[in-house]
């Protein structure tokens, strides 16, 4: 008898630890997609202060000083072609403030779209970095990942990154694209030297998936997307050249 009760007693425990967990999992899925939405929500409500010139050369209007009521935090605008980047870029005090609050600085786990706290955004950092979160739903930088595929490589309207701030807008050709494990290496700032930048852009071009064919020197300025992929055992990597903006 005891040692059927014992039995009872495992499974009950065991049937009560499963409950908990298909709750614990359904809760997390459920406050996610309520994140998630709430962050599409928010951008669709902020393109009113994003505007596009109707006269076929792409130049953008940003509001600033508007969306900057909502965040002043706001740095900037990117916009990436074959993909569903098209946010507003908040700049904080650290690399992890947004990673779990949205434009509102409301705690979302879905965080934002953010410039790396070390950069100036004045134009003198050599290497520009924006992060963003791989969604599921392919908000942030969820689909980033499409320039992993060739399709999207060989579309020459992809190719291109515009960046807005208000310094102006600036135009950015995709030279580099891979995946790799998480390392500090690609999202270096600041170089001691020309020799130094010169290895490095060496490095990340050498890295690509695919050959673009755009030549690279210690003259040009990049800019840098990354986001996570595979669960965070992988970062996908995007690296542009500046092209045109600069002053």
């Amino acid at each position: 008898m005891k040692k059927k009760r014992l039995k009872i007693w495992i499974v009950i425990i065991f049937a009560i630890i499963c409950l908990g967990l298909c709750i614990y999992s359904i809760y997390n899925i459920v406050i996610w997609k309520l994140n998630v939405d709430s962050n599409n929500d928010i951008n669709e409500k902020v393109k009113e202060y994003i505007n596009i010139d109707d006269d076929g050369t792409e130049n953008y209007d940003i509001d600033f000083k508007s969306l900057r009521i909502i965040n002043s935090e706001v740095v900037g605008y990117i916009k990436v072609n074959g993909t569903n980047i098209d946010y507003p870029v908040v700049q904080g005090t650290n690399n992890s403030y947004y990673l779990k609050h949205n434009l509102k600085k409301e705690y979302n786990i879905a965080g934002w779209i953010f410039a790396d706290y070390r950069n100036k955004l004045d134009g003198s950092d050599k290497n520009l970095i924006i992060y963003g979160h791989n969604t599921k739903d392919g908000s942030m930088f969820g689909s980033l990942k499409n320039i992993l595929d060739s399709t999207w490589q060989n579309n020459k309207n992809n190719l291109q990154v515009i960046l807005v701030t208000e310094k102006g807008q600036f135009k950015y050709q995709v030279f580099s694209t891979y995946s790799i494990e998480p390392e500090d290496y690609y999202i270096n700032t600041n170089f001691n030297s020309d020799t130094d930048y010169e290895k490095f852009l060496k490095t990340i071009k050498n890295r690509s998936n695919h050959d673009y064919s755009v030549s690279i020197s210690t003259n040009d300025k990049i800019l840098t997307l990354s986001s996570c992929m595979n669960a965070g055992q992988k970062r996908v990597v995007l690296h542009a050249k500046l092209i045109e903006g600069e002053d």
